[in-house]
């Protein structure tokens, strides 16, 4: 099939190699044009594992092409896939302008039926704001779909070469059989459902999920208090089949593009059908919460932080990606700042230049091109993103390095008795 691609970010940009990888003809649109050039020379211009070669291929074979001229993209396409970004605003609500400006350009550039695809975590009711956009423009044939992504940054290749599940909403049959036949290679259920299901489907994932990182990391807080340790608890609950095993891990929170967006999201949306949703209003609080008593056990350990300098691992909000959009590491070390605690930070690949920026650190955050050279003379170290290299760090180089040995395992990845035994003042995560 032809297919037609608005939006180069992380599942704009998966979504279009990959069906190009399966031997689609594929066109994706940006109006960032910049971005649209790196990737004609066959730069991704994020990290996500083998998704560069991936794009290389593609534009080696021809099956892929990158433009930033949409009625280039529309006019010949049989699939038009919306994969533009849907951030929150202020008050939670998803912000549909970049959706609403991508169906405004398919509409005025429409020439033969397509099929408009919501790629898009987008609220209930899109499809049809969409549909009608492009009605203002166009007045021949075309259909609107819902078909929510499920991808994980880090592992997006494999998860969409490879899902557990694929969902489309569609409300004709003809729009049916063709995102039937677009995905009739995949090997997993395809879950065909009305358009109004199919958009609220991703965002029940994300908050069901969410909800249970919120929930372990209470358990955890509990086991801090009663002596337990929350990684054999976490184990046990997970060998229940009705419970499971994934998203049980206790730690600092969720953070990233998704989980604190589409929760705000999913809040609002019942909010607007006058429903008020307590789970996931305390999911957020608890979520925020467990940020701060990093800083709480950073006090217990090092005391006064006013003049202390402190060492953070990890950046990004999850390893494997570069993407440091709500990551937890940017609140923490915005909380040190405040109490006027001097910042070494490593991360790596996060690009220390556009977090610098982004996250408006000022000159008491200093960023470091090795672990070992951040850790140097500091009162502590605070681990916030789990990547493996902190994993073979050499303990006693760690104890060296620091000028106290403090250490604040945020996500659990050393062995207390360990830590204990190189003579570390060592506090995890309900444990």
């Amino acid at each position: 099939m032809k297919i037609s691609i608005f939006g180069t970010g992380y599942v704009g940009l998966v979504t279009g190699a990959c069906f190009a990888n399966l031997g689609h003809e594929v066109v994706c649109y940006d109006i960032d044009k910049q971005k649209i050039k790196e990737l004609q020379e066959g730069h991704v211009p994020f990290f996500e594992p083998d998704l560069e070669k991936m794009v290389k291929d593609s534009l080696k074979s021809g099956r892929i092409s990158f433009i930033d001229d949409c009625s280039a993209g529309v006019g010949k396409a049989d699939v038009i896939f919306i994969a533009v970004g849907t951030p929150s605003k202020k008050n939670g609500e998803v912000d549909l302008s970049y959706v609403e400006n991508a169906a405004s350009n398919i509409g005025r550039n429409l020439k033969k039926y397509a099929l408009v695809v919501n790629k898009s975590t987008v609220p209930v009711g899109t499809a049809q704001l969409v549909k009608n956009i492009i009605k203002n423009y166009y007045k021949g044939e075309f259909d609107v779909a819902s078909n929510p992504e499920f991808l994980r940054e880090g592992d997006a290749l494999l998860d969409f070469m490879k899902p557990e599940r694929i969902v489309i909403g569609t409300e004709t049959t003809k729009a049916e059989k063709m995102l039937r036949g677009l995905y009739s290679s995949f090997d997993c259920p395809l879950v065909s459902v009305k358009i109004e299901t199919a958009e609220i489907i991703k965002y029940a994932s994300n908050a069901y999920l969410a909800t249970k990182i919120s929930f372990i990391n209470e358990i955890a807080n509990i086991c801090e208090k009663v002596g337990a340790d929350v990684e054999d608890v976490s184990y046990a609950m997970g060998l229940d089949s009705r419970i499971g095993n994934k998203f049980l891990k206790a730690g600092i929170g969720y953070g990233g593009s998704c989980f604190p967006k589409d929760v705000r999201g999913l809040k609002n949306i019942a909010l607007k059908n006058d429903y008020e949703f307590h789970l996931l209003k305390s999911v957020i609080k608890v979520n925020h919460r467990q940020k701060m008593f990093v800083i709480e056990k950073a006090r217990k350990l090092i005391g006064k932080l006013e003049g202390k300098k402190i060492c953070i691992w990890g950046l990004a909000f999850k390893p494997n990606t570069d993407d440091f959009r709500e990551s937890l590491a940017i609140d923490i070390i915005k909380f040190l700042q405040k109490e006027g605690v001097i910042v070494n930070a490593y991360d790596p690949i996060t690009d220390y230049e556009k977090i610098r920026k982004t996250a408006s650190f000022g000159k008491e955050v200093k960023f470091f091109d090795d672990p070992c050279k951040a850790l140097k003379g500091c009162d502590g170290l605070i681990v916030v993103t789990e990547w493996d290299e902190f994993r073979k760090i050499d303990l006693r180089k760690m104890k060296e390095l620091l000028r106290k040995p403090n250490v604040i395992d945020g996500r659990n990845i050393y062995n207390p008795e360990m830590m204990a035994k190189f003579g570390f003042n060592y506090m995890s995560v309900g444990r």
